[in-house]
């Protein structure tokens, strides 16, 4: 019977022990194995998805010419004394060769179209008759150009120009006199252009471009009193502006 007893109590130790070592050689095994875990896989853009492109990634200032051309409007009076004022239209034509990323040298070319009031004369022959004749300014200037506070969006410049323009005020006065209608003589006088432009971007190459200016003029006349007088008139183009793409 005690021997009974202690083959249990031996028994019962050899079952404990055996589960004991099986645990941790469990545990080992387990452990040892790698864990599966699968890669993330890429995103595929959805059908359909947009793609951003920036059209105004290249823009840069620093090409060596530019040329812009636009549509042209100026105010102007005809004459000394004349009360009534003349709206021309007309194109811009404008070129820019850059020395340096702030200046440069520009020269402008501009046609302006139209007709004038006139003034009246009873006394001239056929001075009351004459209504609307055509006028017309021819600018040649040239000068200097600045480049102010600029990014990839627009940027604003100023300009001074001086040269010359040619005033056409008798084509349509039937060989009356000037005087008739108290216009200018046709004639070649000194002119400026002080003014800028307002850029917008389009491109690295296309701008929009928007140029107002004081027009000034210094015309006379050769019948009595025999005056000149400068004239400051307002004018503005709206247009576009192509750089070229050689460098400084």
């Amino acid at each position: 019977m005690r021997h009974t007893k202690i083959i249990s109590i031996v028994a019962s130790l050899l079952a404990v022990l055996a589960v004991w070592s099986a645990v941790p050689a469990q545990a080992q095994s387990s452990s040892s194995q790698p864990s599966q875990v699968e890669p993330p896989k890429p995103l595929q853009p959805a059908n359909g998805a947009y793609v951003v492109v920036d059209p105004l990634a290249g823009v840069s200032y620093d090409n060596r010419y530019d040329i812009s051309v636009g549509m042209a409007y100026d105010h102007m009076k005809a004459g000394p004394t004349l009360l009534q004022g003349s709206n021309l239209g007309g194109l811009d034509l404008t070129g820019t060769m850059w020395f340096s990323k702030h200046w440069g040298v520009q020269t402008s070319e501009r046609a302006y179209l139209g007709s004038s009031g006139a003034g009246i004369n009873a006394a001239a022959p056929g001075g009351g008759n004459i209504r609307g004749p055509f006028v017309a300014q021819y600018f040649f200037t040239a000068g200097a150009v600045w480049l102010g506070p600029h990014n990839k969006h627009g940027a604003i410049l100023a300009h001074a120009l001086g040269g010359g323009v040619y005033g056409q005020f008798e084509k349509e006065l039937r060989g009356n006199s000037p005087s008739v209608v108290a216009f200018y003589n046709d004639q070649l006088a000194p002119a400026a252009i002080i003014g800028g432009s307002f850029d917008l971007n389009r491109s690295s190459r296309w701008v929009f471009r928007v140029t107002p200016d004081a027009v000034v003029t210094h015309y006379g006349i050769n019948y009595y009193p025999k005056t000149t007088q400068f004239d400051v008139n307002f004018a503005i183009s709206v247009g576009v502006e192509y750089k070229f793409s050689k460098k400084r």
